[in-house]
């Protein structure tokens, strides 16, 4: 008998406007525990402000979420116990050594043992031989990777990774990425929002795809790619990417890869 696991977010008829705007026009999705979530869509959908809703950043207009068990409405001091949100850019101080920056966030949360904290967390992440230096001498890729280091201190169960990856070089991407995926396979449920097609195939275990305020699709990769017709064999096949369903389903411009970003 299989035993069904409490969503670790929960998400029914999510509404917000501003003034005249609608942003979020009723948004459902549910995302499992220890699992990788995307939430994908073009310049304006929406999902900057589905975070910061989720967040507890943001007042809906309308709908319910819960957040590792707690209702956002009345809850909302325990959902900001539970999760930590990482930003477009990387919060972190460059005067100080990156060890100088856990310890600091490990005091602030009254850890009994901030050096040790630290320097966990800098050799989970790869760091323990630049933990010395200051973050100013930091690569991007370095400096993200801290960001998201410092947003793990306390073992929040979940966690908001806004466009992680943004303004990074290819090898600095794939290295917040492997960041990512250790995330998850440490238990922690990762939401993340990402202009980059190519990003959400590497990384998660379910996408959805936001348009207009409302999630026209929600499913795993193999799922989306099944919206399209087959595949027509000639010398070779060519299997659907998940910019071909994105494409397809909104009717957006071909690109490069990757979308405008979402001012909210």
């Amino acid at each position: 008998m299989t035993t069904q696991r409490t969503p670790a977010i929960q998400v029914r008829g999510l509404e917000k406007s501003y003034k005249e705007l609608k942003v979020l026009r009723g948004v459902d999705f549910t995302v499992a525990p220890g699992s990788i979530f995307a939430l994908l869509g073009s310049n304006g959908a929406g999902k900057t402000t589905a975070v910061r809703i989720l967040s507890t950043l943001l007042r809906p207009d309308a709908g319910t979420a819960v957040v590792n068990g707690f209702d956002l409405a009345t809850q909302a001091a325990k959902v900001r116990e539970s999760i930590s949100l990482t930003g477009q850019f990387a919060a972190v101080d460059e005067i100080l050594t990156g060890r100088e920056n856990l310890v600091l966030v490990a005091r602030l949360r009254h850890l009994a043992d901030p050096g040790k904290v630290a320097d966990d967390l800098l050799e989970r992440f790869s760091l323990a031989d630049a933990g010395g230096r200051k973050v100013g001498t930091y690569s991007g890729g370095m400096r993200r990777r801290l960001d998201i280091a410092m947003s793990l201190i306390g073992d929040p169960p979940v966690i908001f990774l806004d466009e992680p990856t943004t303004g990074l070089d290819p090898q600095a991407r794939i290295e917040v990425w492997q960041a990512v995926k250790d995330l998850a396979a440490n238990g922690t449920t990762v939401l993340l929002t990402t202009q980059y097609l190519d990003e959400a195939e590497q990384l998660a275990d379910r996408i959805a795809i936001l348009h207009e305020g409302r999630v026209i699709v929600n499913g795993t990769l193999a799922e989306l790619k099944r919206l399209l017709p087959p595949a027509k064999v000639e010398y070779v096949e060519k299997q659907p990417t998940l910019e071909d369903v994105f494409l397809t389903l909104v009717g957006a411009p071909t690109g490069t890869g990757a979308m405008p970003k979402d001012p909210r």
